[in-house]
């Protein structure tokens, strides 16, 4: 069993940057590949980045390609998502996922939730 919790979320200026941190619960965080999806009101959630459980493979959406990296720390059972260049768009609930296997977009492949973090970006 993987408990997720999302933090650093906030309200940011466009063009400004925020870093998200999902810390992970369980000593075996480490094999567990993760991702990062986001949900706007009226919409459906969506894939944002994924990173594979030792990092060394990572996707992104088209959307967020160039200005979000995703990373991990598996020491400190941890997995980022630097956010920059933010835009109104980026506006979300973002939520970090976890596999037991599944390295991808998509999310009815993760087993693991958090409960989400807020983003808001003003113009």
């Amino acid at each position: 069993q993987v408990q997720l919790v999302e933090s650093g979320g906030g309200l940011v200026q466009a063009g400004g940057s925020l870093r998200l941190s999902c810390a992970a619960s369980g000593r075996t965080f480490s094999r567990y590949p993760t991702g990062w999806f986001r949900q706007t009101p009226g919409k459906e959630r969506e894939h944002v980045a994924a990173i594979t459980s030792s990092g060394g493979g990572t996707n992104y959406a088209d959307s967020v390609k160039g200005r979000f990296t995703i990373s991990r720390d598996n020491a400190k059972n941890t997995v980022y998502l630097q956010m920059n260049s933010l835009r109104p768009e980026d506006k979300a609930v973002y939520y970090c996922a976890a596999s037991l296997s599944y390295f991808g977009r998509r999310q009815d492949l993760y087993e693991y939730w958090g409960q989400g973090t807020q983003v808001t970006v003003s113009s």
